[in-house]
């Protein structure tokens, strides 16, 4: 998904997954303040319940694509940086690679065309706003289902925060990986029936092979095709490369709300707005990820999806605070 005028500008993609460089111990935000971010692990279940708080991060920080259910990557992720120095491109491969790999997800070789593409520039949004009318089609690629709004697409060209991204999902069989929509040019110029020699939408469409029928459950799952992220380094401030190499892993691995509040959680989300809170992944953010990638996801509706991967977070946090889980 790299446009030709993204591919001159690339020097860093494909590293094999690795450990990432010596990172800053992470730190857990203080306790004092009733009103002070939490983390997973400090929930209190006689207070608060622990599936309650885990619904509400999900609903808080889930964005899929309109009328479909959470997306995940299925094929091997391939970072790739441009316009950052060498060393500093290469941890940020680096550890949104080893992110990738923690979650079981295979890994791009060097040289992989990068799925994941990580831009460091100066006057974001002029360069955003160019990038997306030159190839509009990198970010609304025509099938249902398959990337956010266009008002949510030009929020992304005008975007005032350090790191915008945006992803490129793709509703497909769970099974077999095969796309479940149809794409433009699907069916013209392609078939030979119909009136006019090119075919029927039904005869060049998508057919996915049903094993069952349920009214709770689709074999149709949404995959994750693609990442832009954009660094607006004039907006960086005083985040470390650890810092904001997990925030881009973060947000490249799942689809996060942009706008969503996440002030009363301990997470790698909040990093801009106090760079002290946390210095890495933290263990809502980590849950996040398993949680997302564990979850079966095949139920029909999207509160139900939701609810399976907070069933998921609840599972790792009995696993991260070796509390036996609920029978």
């Amino acid at each position: 998904m790299l446009a030709p005028l993204l591919a001159a500008l690339l020097v860093s993609g494909g590293a094999q997954a690795r450990p990432a460089p010596d990172a800053d111990p992470q730190t857990r935000p203080p306790a004092a303040s009733a009103d002070a971010p939490v983390d997973l692990d400090d929930i209190v279940i006689e207070g608060r319940r622990l599936e309650d708080a885990t619904e509400d991060f999900v609903r808080s920080v889930a964005d899929p694509a309109p009328g479909r259910g959470l997306a995940r990557w299925r094929g091997a992720v391939c970072p790739g940086v441009v316009n950052l120095r060498g060393e500093t491109a290469q941890y940020i491969v680096d550890r949104v690679s080893t992110v990738a790999a923690d979650l079981g997800l295979r890994t791009g070789a060097p040289g992989c065309k990068p799925n994941v593409v990580i831009i460091a520039t100066t006057q974001a949004d002029a360069f955003t706003a160019n990038m997306v009318d030159r190839q509009p089609r990198l970010f609304v690629p025509g099938g249902t289902g398959m990337n956010q709004s266009r008002e949510a697409l030009d929020r992304f060209k005008t975007a005032d925060r350090p790191v915008r991204w945006w992803t490129i999902s793709m509703p497909v069989d769970g099974d077999t990986g095969v796309r479940a929509v149809r794409m433009p040019g699907d069916v013209a110029g392609s078939g030979t029936g119909g009136a006019d020699g090119r075919g029927s939408a039904p005869e060049y469409a998508p057919n996915i092979a049903l094993r069952s029928f349920s009214r709770m459950s689709t074999q149709t799952v949404d995959d994750i095709q693609g990442v832009y992220v954009i660094i607006d380094a004039d907006r960086i401030g005083d985040v470390s490369l650890t810092q904001l190499a997990d925030y881009v892993a973060l947000v490249s691995m799942a689809q996060i709300d942009p706008e969503a509040d996440t002030s009363r959680y301990a997470t790698i989300l909040n990093v801009f707005d106090d760079p002290t809170q946390t210095q890495t992944l933290t263990h809502w953010d980590q849950a996040y990820m398993e949680g997302l990638y564990d979850a079966h996801s095949t139920k029909l509706n999207l509160g139900a999806r939701r609810g399976e991967i907070a069933d998921s977070i609840v599972r790792v946090h009995h696993r991260i605070t070796d509390d036996p889980a609920p029978q």
